[in-house]
């Protein structure tokens, strides 16, 4: 956040307002605690900037005092994926347009440097000028659903596979009657098997331990995780394919991974 000086709604002095009259735009540099906005005429005159905090008291005192100055229809904001995705959402429930100034005006904030009012009125203007023309996501039904659901898949997938990797690693060095036991077995029934000694290891108590007592330690705590990402991928797919089956189902039999 800017250190440059924005007057805080709760604290600036109280003025007598004349009766709102026509259509304002509003823009809002947003940041993860608190958003910047300003509100400009149509004609580009910048009639109020304030400080609100990102919360949803914070979202409802920054659309109630910028309809202060009119009617508010139309809303830059930046950061609409990120910091401003919550505020868009809400915006967007209240019927304003709103429109992602992400990539706006990024040589004049060289230029000029980072100054958080002046981005809130430049993403207002933004918007005005027509520059502005990428819509924000609504981020709410199933898409933003899959979208989440997928992000998990992806993480518990690649947490896996590195957790497989890491078992046939301490594997390899295993004591050779380790290896043995377990050689020319599958990948499911070596899971099973290493799984086991971490049943076995629970019922020990922790002193002394061999490097060969530790392996196998390890190989079931491995395998546990391994089981674990398992269990939640499946959940994972399952969701996607109800969410899916609706819309698309020979997506939702293939798992889901194409809404």
């Amino acid at each position: 956040m800017s250190s440059s000086t924005v007057p805080s709604t709760s604290s600036a002095p109280k003025t007598r307002r004349r009766r709102p009259a026509g259509e304002v735009v509003l823009g809002v540099d947003t940041h993860r605690d608190a958003h910047v906005a300003s509100v400009l005429s149509v004609t580009g005159a910048v009639l109020a900037t304030g400080e609100f905090p990102a919360t949803a008291a914070g979202y409802r005192a920054l659309l109630k005092w910028a309809r202060k100055s009119g009617a508010v229809r139309r809303a830059g904001v930046e950061g609409t994926g990120s910091f401003g995705a919550s505020l868009s959402r809400y915006l967007l429930a209240q019927g304003v347009d709103v429109f992602d100034v992400n990539w706006m005006d990024r040589a004049d904030r060289r230029r000029r440097g980072k100054s958080d009012p002046l981005d809130a009125q430049n993403a207002a203007r933004a918007v005005l000028s027509g520059r502005a023309r990428d819509r924000a996501k609504t981020g709410d039904g199933p898409v933003q659903i899959a979208r989440m659901y997928k992000l998990t898949k992806a993480s518990a997938v690649k947490a896996r596979t590195q957790a497989i990797n890491q078992l046939k690693s301490v594997l390899i060095t295993a004591d050779p009657a380790l290896r043995e036991e377990m050689a020319g077995m599958g990948n499911a029934e070596l899971f099973r098997t290493c799984a086991r000694f971490a049943d076995a290891s629970s019922c020990e108590e922790i002193g002394e331990e061999s490097v060969l007592e530790a392996t196998r330690i390890t190989l079931g705590w491995l395998a546990r995780r391994v089981g674990q990402l398992s269990e939640q991928i499946r959940d994972v797919e399952t969701r996607l394919a109800r969410l899916v089956e609706p819309v698309c189902p020979a997506a939702a039999r293939r798992g889901g991974d194409r809404p």
